[in-house]
């Protein structure tokens, strides 16, 4: 085993800031066969159509006295299956694009405002593309923006619906609560008809804010929100307001146990200024012996004060969770005798009602955790935490983005706070994937692929937690005959897994499992058990003395394991910055043996994509992520990086990176032909746009994007430069040609969603001496595409990990490449082409 004994390289002094240009074109669509006569008369005659459709529905609005009279419509356009990327909206025109949704051919069907004033104009491109007098060989006019469009048909309330379409009721009088994504513009016009029609408005504490649209939430009936949408113009795209919520655990057997005291005695508790996990949860159990001693009264809160701040729970969910948090499972520590020394606390914010008071309104719950996460910082502004949850919505599918998961992206990037610039506030969030629930019935639980994970672990910036599972003996007497549902190592029963996410447009999630304990299965393999304490994992409980320890299981376990492991972290690392964190708990992670055997034996690249979706990157491990060893490495590197700036009236590539590693030849070339391992992890923030087709096309949705590359083993470092980066070309320069690029574990394509990106390069010790170059470049986002928001020059910042590790015990590879590092830093960071 090697001793993790180094602190580990800090490879931030080594990046050459270059401007960059995208070496890429913007993609092609695929030639459209159209008939321009033939197309043109049936697109003008379907528009016509439309547009008298809208006109007629209008005049029949019975708009309540006083309201808004509208002043434009809306139309649904359907593209061609085939078209590419495509944005219909024009500022000239005042057209505005609302929600997107695809068919099952493939189709996007975009939701279009037309206002009257500009009808004309709008009309006018379809007629100069349709009767327009064209010179033989020329292209007719306004080709590119017409020859997309498959059909157009006035637009109905389905146009807008972004859920389930089963969530949509049927009838007219049905009434439920609406979540309306509104344009920023027009929200006072949507709210006033909505009160004018009798409708209740959710208050300004439970609406959100992001940079397009408001979400606001309106309980009524259907029919009075076809009225509303159709005559305020105001209305990008509706939802169901979020469900409610449950916490992951069934009635938890309590377990008497004599030796809280004593491990409370043996404790070396943290001060007041540790690192923090915050739970937000059903409140805590201050009162427990294994809990008081790190967690303050000052640090507990409620959303609602009425609620109280201890634990409502009949389960004790927040304390069992406050017990792993803080000691993981305590199984083991109540029988040793150690001294344990803990350098972080607690922080607990109730975010759920206990019994007697009414539910959170269902909509409210992104509000609800951006006030929640405020809390903890009004009270103690200094401290450095992270925020742990283990809520989500049951059963409602993470597939794309919601008001929740957007919040909790919005939450981490920091954009909810007042300060500007790229040193405001980034918070590290830890959330679970979510529970596939109790059946005894295995048959009906035995197909984890068919669970997919639960709202909000979509998040992007989230560190997204799993569960795998090494218990398996069953010790209690009723169960002799059974056994572990799950073998050592593979995904515990309780997880769901991200399979049937669109895995183009969404990141690998879980990106880490820890334990989550496991389910017993009958000697027939057609009965399945809970909860039973041997497959469990032992926590504090809510009740104090004779029942002070309880076994605690699932997602919610796991959760709680993770948050303790990133705040073990943060209090050896004051200066990393939350994506280091999230990126060293990625970067230490390793696959058990088991999931090693599946991965090795897939057929493909997206074979293994699909396995990540079940296992993330594995299992973190603690000791690689707080220091190297001198065979197992890490270069660690924090920096600010402007992405993207204004130049000459457009908006365009700013800022990359390009590292020299600092890789000791001699030494890699004597190890010749033996394997070694280059893992790396890039992490950041995005600050969520959820709006329009940010679920279809993610440069909608994130504000920004980067990548890396590697130099290859047979590029010269000109080649590598100018491959990478179209700005280190010359005009007469032929384009690089792409070498070979094997030995990545998944692979770009694989690992290109999200906001964190990590990829493992296998090959010989010789062959990495060469691939001695990394570039970090941006990819395009909405501060780009959308420039009138004003937030195209903005900077922020990244955490690069790059790991080398040889399974020889006895290489150094530690010392030379300190060595290395520190003589590339004196000697400058130029990187000549």
């Amino acid at each position: 085993m090697a001793d993790y004994e180094h602190r580990h390289i800090d490879l931030s002094g080594l990046a050459d800031v270059r401007d960059y240009k995208s070496p890429g074109s913007t993609p092609r669509q695929r030639t459209l066969q159209r008939i321009r006569e033939e197309h043109g008369r049936r697109v003008v005659a379907e528009l016509n159509a439309a547009f008298n459709v809208a006109d007629r529905g209008r005049e029949a609005l019975d708009l309540p006295d006083g309201a808004f009279a509208p002043d434009g419509v809306y139309i649904e356009v359907e593209l061609a299956p085939s078209a590419g990327p495509t944005t219909l909206e024009k500022k000239r025109e005042g057209t505005r694009q609302g929600a997107v949704t695809i068919s099952e051919n493939g189709a996007r069907r975009i939701a279009l405002f037309v206002p009257d004033d500009t009808r004309d104009v709008f009309e006018a491109v379809f007629r100069d593309y349709a009767f327009a007098d064209v010179e033989p060989g020329a292209e007719p006019p306004k080709k590119t923006r017409v020859e997309p469009i498959e059909h157009i048909r006035t637009a109905r309330l389905q146009s807008f619906w972004r859920d389930d379409p089963a969530a949509l009721p049927e009838g007219a009088q049905a009434e439920i609560w609406w979540a309306l994504w509104c344009f920023k513009d027009r929200l006072d016009r949507v709210e006033d008809v909505a009160l004018r029609l009798g409708l209740t408005v959710g208050s300004e504490e439970t609406r959100l804010q992001f940079p397009e649209v408001v979400v606001l939430p309106v309980f009524g009936r259907r029919a009075a929100i076809e009225l509303l949408l159709f005559s305020t113009g105001g209305v990008a795209e509706i939802r169901r307001a979020t469900d409610t919520p449950t916490v992951f655990t069934d009635q938890l057997t309590e377990m008497v146990n004599d030796f809280v005291d004593d491990l409370a005695e043996r404790t070396s508790w943290p001060g007041s200024d540790a690192p923090a996990v915050c739970l937000l949860d059903t409140g805590v159990n201050r009162g427990h012996p294994l809990i008081e001693p790190a967690l303050a009264p000052a640090d507990m809160h409620a959303v609602a004060s009425e609620w109280g701040i201890d634990d409502h729970s009949d389960i004790g969910h927040g304390s069992g969770m406050a017990g792993l948090a803080m000691h993981g499972d305590l199984t083991a520590r109540l029988g040793d005798s150690s001294w344990p020394m803990l350098r972080h606390r607690l922080e607990s914010v109730k975010i759920l009602p206990p019994d007697g008071f009414d539910p959170n309104d269902p909509f409210s719950y992104g509000a609800i955790t951006t006030s929640a996460a405020s809390l903890p910082e009004i009270s103690a502004p200094d401290r450095v935490r992270v925020y742990c949850m283990a809520i989500t919505n049951e059963d409602r599918s993470g597939a794309e983005p919601t008001g929740w998961s957007s919040a909790l992206d919005q939450i981490s990037s920091g954009t909810d706070a007042i300060d500007e610039g790229p040193d405001h506030i980034r918070r590290l969030f830890v959330q679970a994937l979510g529970n596939i629930r109790d059946n005894s019935r295995a048959e009906e639980i035995a197909d984890g692929d068919a669970f997919p994970g639960e709202d909000p672990a979509q998040a992007w910036n989230a560190l997204t937690v799993g569960g795998t599972t090494i218990k398996s003996e069953i010790a209690e007497r009723g169960y002799r005959d059974w056994s572990g549902w799950a073998r050592p190592g593979e995904r515990s029963p309780y997880s769901r897994t991200t399979t049937l996410w669109r895995s183009s447009q969404s990141p690998i999630k879980p990106e880490i499992v820890f334990e989550a304990g496991n389910r017993a299965l009958s000697r027939s393999g057609s009965e399945a058990v809970s909860g039973l304490p041997s497959l469990s994992l032992l926590t504090t409980s809510k009740s104090v003395g004779a029942n002070s320890v309880t076994p605690f299981w699932a997602t919610s376990a796991a959760t709680a394991q993770a948050g303790r492991m990133a705040a073990r972290i943060m209090a050896e690392h004051p200066d990393y910055w939350p994506e280091t964190v999230r990126a060293l708990m990625v970067h230490s992670a390793r696959w058990t043996p088991h999931m090693l055997g599946e991965f090795n034996g897939s057929a493909s690249k997206s074979d293994r994509k699909n396995l990540a979706r079940k296992y993330g990157y594995g299992v973190p491990d603690l000791k690689r992520a707080l220091a190297s060893a001198s065979n197992d490495l890490a270069l660690v590197a924090q920096r600010y990086i402007q992405p993207f700036r204004i130049e000459d009236g457009s908006v365009r590539f700013s800022d990359s990176h390009v590292y020299r590693l600092p890789w000791p030849r001699d030494v890699l070339e004597g190890l010749g032909d033996q394997s070694v391992r280059l893992k790396v992890t890039l992490s950041y923030f995005i600050e969520p746009n959820p709006s329009f087709a940010s679920a279809i096309d993610p440069a909608r949705y994130q504000s920004f994007g980067l990548r890396f590359d590697l130099k290859r083993a047979r590029e010269t470092d000109g080649n590598f430069l100018r491959r990478v980066n179209k700005g280190d070309r010359d005009e007469d320069d032929p384009r690089p040609v792409n070498e070979d690029n094997d030995g990545w574990f998944f692979g770009p394509k694989s690992i290109s969603a999200g906001s964190i990106h990590s990829d493992t390069w296998e090959g010989s010790a010789v062959e990495l001496v060469e691939r001695d170059l990394i570039y970090v470049y941006p990819i395009s986002g909405w501060w780009r595409e959308r420039r009138a928001l004003g937030r195209a020059a903005s900077k922020t910042r990244y955490s690069l990990v790059v790991g080398i590790e040889t399974p020889e015990l006895d290489i150094d590879l530690f010392t030379p490449v300190s060595i290395q590092a520190a003589a590339l830093v004196a000697a400058g960071t130029s990187i000549e082409v």
